[in-house]
């Protein structure tokens, strides 16, 4: 196999709105999904980020069930450019950065949670290469 990206990326939540208003609103993601005491969907970058209710989607009949508890961890990619604009973005929506980790070359990430506990990182380009 020759993957070329990971497509979609889950993270199980508690509450539709709160997730809207966090990863829409303050992230800007654009929204392609919303489903009633479901689900919500939105773009990022080539990728998508899925939420899911846990309590439902555990009980799936028509998919495979699939759920997750607990401090969930994604890492969301700008351009090194971006990077010290971003993590502004973030305190300037009273985001807390819980922690700043310095890499190879000197590049740095920052850490922050969503509304729900979740781990999130903001990472430059080239983190990885």
């Amino acid at each position: 196999m020759k993957f070329t990206q990971i497509k979609e990326t889950c993270l199980y939540i508690s509450d539709l709105d709160s997730a809207e208003a966090f990863y829409h609103g303050i992230l800007g993601m654009p929204l392609i999904s919303k489903v009633k005491n479901r689900h919500i969907f939105f773009r990022c970058g080539n990728a998508v980020l899925l939420c899911f209710l846990p309590e439902v989607t555990k009980n799936e009949k028509t998919l495979p069930p699939h759920f997750a508890y607990g401090k969930q961890h994604i890492a969301f990619e700008v351009s090194q450019e971006d990077y010290k604009k971003s993590v502004q973005t973030l305190k300037e929506n009273n985001i807390s950065i819980t922690h700043e980790q310095e890499w190879k070359d000197g590049l740095k990430s920052s850490y922050f949670e969503d509304p729900f506990g979740h781990v999130l990182e903001i990472v430059p380009a080239g983190i990885w290469e």
